[in-house]
């Protein structure tokens, strides 16, 4: 086993992979200790996840309350124990067939039934108060690592040169600055990616989920071959719009419909402008073309910039959702419900009027309207 241990790590750590020809870990390793980083990060991220527990509790849910948000679910389904026991046992969505059978056995209407349905499975769903609390850690978060890069990189040659990322390279000083930065966020998408499985489910579970191995995987490997400048470039930018999504989620849960509609446009025009104009400009330009000419290409090198190139797909899809929203908000005259969206629509009124004049957005089998997304948007209450 020891002996299968150490070639694992061998291989794992070949200097051939991780750095440019010639470099070895050894003329590295007093400026970028390699493990550290990921040694340090699953605690950490486990005391952020514990963190973020007692600011749901403590400052978030009272928060909620003195906006007006009740801590009150969906409309609950009548207690049936034959439906209970199909929805438990069979099936949460019957099909037509078995709908009838249920209708001959109950003596209820189709359409009562399928509101039952609809109705239980409601009840699973979290409340705005829980969607709230996420929302508002995740806002705090985001401003909070947003404003501390924008601080720190302000003053670093690199984020006006991006040259200056490859200058040197690898042989670059790990500020303590630096390093704080990257284990924060390194932490925080780990505690993302264990939450995500116990957090509120969303449609685009597997996208974020890809999102958030990228990402890690990003700062991992950039700190080991110690690309710690670009990094922290491309950890910024992604940033710069995450706080304002969760920031037009807060005032849509509260309400605030114009508040949220002006700031999710607002998130929408800056997540366009920095994923698919800064980020392939500024970013893919200087790890792509910049680093080839100043330090040429290295496996690793590859690795990383598939990763990067990766994100851009995701950005594509994204902005094109984001677009898709902003032009049906423009033709409404508001922001129009996600797809992601964990509660169906459950009013009566919309089971008695499919062929009225609503008829025009009628919405699909499970209830949510065919708007995809990354974002949470418009008739937020039945949002994510």
């Amino acid at each position: 086993m020891a002996a299968a241990a150490a070639l694992l790590s061998a291989w794992f750590w070949d200097e051939r992979f991780w750095l440019p020809h010639n470099v070895t870990w050894a003329d590295v390793a007093s400026r970028s200790p390699r493990a550290g980083l990921v040694a340090c990060a699953f605690p950490l991220a486990l005391g952020i996840f514990a963190v973020r527990l007692v600011f749901e509790r403590f400052i978030a849910k009272p928060c909620a309350i003195n906006l007006g948000i009740q801590d009150s679910g969906p409309h609950r389904a009548q207690p049936n124990a034959i439906l209970e026991k199909v929805f438990t046992s069979i099936t949460k969505s019957p099909d037509g067939r078995r709908l009838e059978g249920l209708s001959k056995q109950l003596d209820w209407d189709v359409r009562k039934i399928q509101r039952w349905f609809r109705h239980r499975r409601n009840q699973d769903k979290p409340t705005i108060l829980t969607k709230f609390c996420e929302s508002m850690w995740r806002f705090t978060f985001y401003l909070s690592i947003f404003s501390y890069g924008i601080r720190f990189l302000w003053s670093t040659p690199w984020f006006w040169d991006t040259r200056q990322c490859w200058y040197n390279y690898p042989f670059q000083p790990l500020t303590s600055s630096l390093y704080y930065y990257y284990i924060m966020e390194l932490a925080f998408y780990w505690s993302l990616m264990f939450s995500q499985f116990t957090d509120i489910k969303r449609k685009d579970f597997l996208i974020m989920f890809v999102h958030h191995l990228a990402t890690i995987g990003l700062i991992t490997f950039s700190y080991m071959n110690n690309m710690v400048r670009v990094g922290t470039l491309v950890l910024c930018l992604h940033d710069a719009s995450d706080f304002l999504l969760e920031a037009a989620k807060l005032a849509n849960y509260a309400k605030y419909q114009r508040v949220c509609d002006a700031t999710f446009m607002l998130f929408g025009v800056v997540f366009i402008v920095t994923r698919l104009g800064i980020y392939p400009y500024w970013i893919l330009n200087t790890t792509l073309f910049e680093s080839w000419e100043l330090i040429g290409p290295y496996p690793s090198w590859w690795l990383f910039n598939g990763l990067l190139v990766t994100l851009q797909v995701l950005h594509i899809i994204w902005s094109y959702l984001i677009i898709r929203i902003a032009y049906k908000a423009l033709m409404r005259g508001k922001v129009s419900k996600d797809d992601r969206s964990d509660v169906e629509s459950s009013s009566e009124e919309e089971d008695t009027t499919s062929n009225s004049t609503k008829g025009n957005f009628r919405t699909s089998s499970n209830g949510a309207n065919r708007i995809n997304g990354h974002i949470a948007t418009g008739q937020w209450a039945e949002e994510e």
